[in-house]
């Protein structure tokens, strides 16, 4: 990120920050750049490449110059000192929580994308990672219980999916950084536009790029983000301070002392594994970026409208959303979401599960499918689709009773989504 995008304000960096169209033939758009390799010019560069003394492109699956924008992008957005872009979410996830936890263990938050609780199960013990399960994301006497000699990293949703738990941050990460723990933070929900994790003392956000930021599901990504506020040379993290015959007989933190943890994710992760976003993937998403804060003001007063309808509806059981009256977390969303909570909650009608299905099967304008942060309205039985690889006991653990639809809010007429809602519950 260049000190220029640090000028302007956040409206302006989402359209123009990490592009000179000078650098690129002066094309207004970013370009494509669909290319494999890149040319390396003459021996002496190439080896300088190689060593990380010059930075530059060689192969596309470890940097592309229309993923870098996207990257800078992003990275301004949230203020932060480094990013590298992936090919989906749960790329993103992952790499972030392998490359923190190398050897040693993870506090990982309970209320989650069911995908990421799976992948706690089946994945990364497989990989020798071990995951103790944060029950109550906001106990930090349990958080305190949990952190062993071992312990990597806490990893935490800004915005749990789906029941809309909103963590005190700020708490947490003056929590674990008395010990010499990273905060990691899935933004995913609320992304830069309602919420900047590292303003309360993250070290690590992760995007999927495929909801909210690119906004209009036609792509799959993700992004990882880094501040340099964390001391990754105290003990719990050696892979940082490690020699590495690939950085010249240097360590990463050495080699790239503002992003260290991105840039060795580039450099293994990345490499080694291969979860490269394609150019025209991060095409798409910078052009979904440039309408980000209108798009989620508006899935964000849409969603507190509707939410607030199905609240007071007789058919209805309970609704779950964070800037509601009732809720246990309307203070933390009033202090770290005062532009509203996003456009994602969930609810449950009275009834039987045949009631669910049938009122689902109902539905007019929403569509129903899993992916959320469209334009369009979506709708999902959690429990049965996006949670599905958790036991009953694990999701009743959880808050994800059986009931339990959530709702992704889209672009559509407010008082046509109701009207849909109210006829499909008839």
């Amino acid at each position: 990120m260049s000190t220029e995008d640090n000028k302007h304000s956040f409206d302006t960096q989402r359209i123009h920050a990490g592009y000179h169209s000078q650098e690129h033939n002066n094309s207004v758009h970013v370009p494509i750049y669909q290319t494999a390799a890149f040319d390396l010019l003459s021996t002496e560069r190439a080896g300088r490449l190689m060593r990380f003394e010059e930075l530059g492109y060689t192969y596309s699956r470890m940097a592309n110059p229309t993923l870098s924008v996207l990257e800078k992008r992003v990275a301004a957005l949230d203020g932060a000192t480094g990013s590298i872009a992936l090919a989906s979410g749960m790329a993103a996830v992952s790499y972030a929580l392998l490359n923190a936890g190398e050897g040693g263990r993870i506090i990982a938050a309970a209320q989650i994308y069911g995908g990421t609780y799976d992948a706690y199960k089946r994945l990364y013990p497989t990989l020798g990672m071990q995951i103790d399960l944060l029950k109550n994301v906001n106990d930090l006497d349990e958080i305190r219980s949990l952190i062993k000699n071992d312990t990597k990293a806490l990893f935490i949703e800004s915005i749990s999916n789906p029941v809309n738990a909103i963590a005190d941050i700020q708490a947490i990460a003056d929590l674990v950084h008395e010990y010499g723990i990273p905060l990691i933070v899935d933004n995913s929900i609320a992304t830069p536009y309602l919420l900047n994790p590292f303003n309360y003392g993250a070290d690590i956000v992760v995007y999927s790029a495929t909801k909210a930021l690119s906004g209009h599901g036609s792509v799959i990504g993700g992004l990882i983000l880094e501040s340099d506020k964390f001391n990754w040379a105290e003990g719990r993290h050696p892979q940082f301070t490690q020699k590495v015959h690939a950085y010249g007989g240097r360590s990463a933190l050495e080699t790239f002392p503002d992003y260290p943890f991105v840039a060795r994710i580039r450099s293994f992760y990345l490499a080694l594994l291969g979860a490269t976003l394609s150019p025209f993937d991060a095409y798409l998403i910078l052009q979904g970026i440039e309408t980000l804060s209108e798009r989620v003001k508006k899935q964000n007063d849409s969603a507190l409208q509707i939410a607030t309808y199905l609240s007071k509806h007789p058919k209805v059981a309970w609704v779950s959303h964070p800037a509601l009256p009732g809720s246990k977390y309307k203070a933390l969303t009033d202090k770290y979401l005062p532009k509203g909570a996003g456009g994602i909650f969930s609810f449950e009608l009275k009834g039987k599960e045949e009631d669910m299905n049938t009122f689902i099967e109902s539905l007019k304008l929403f569509s129903y499918h899993p992916n959320i942060g469209d334009t369009r309205s979506l709708v999902i039985n959690a429990a049965r689709i996006t949670h599905h690889e958790l036991t009953e006991e694990e999701r009743i653990a959880i808050d994800i009773p059986l009931g339990t639809i959530r709702l992704s809010i889209g672009l559509e007429d407010v008082n046509d989504l109701i009207a849909d809602l109210e006829q499909a519950m008839r």
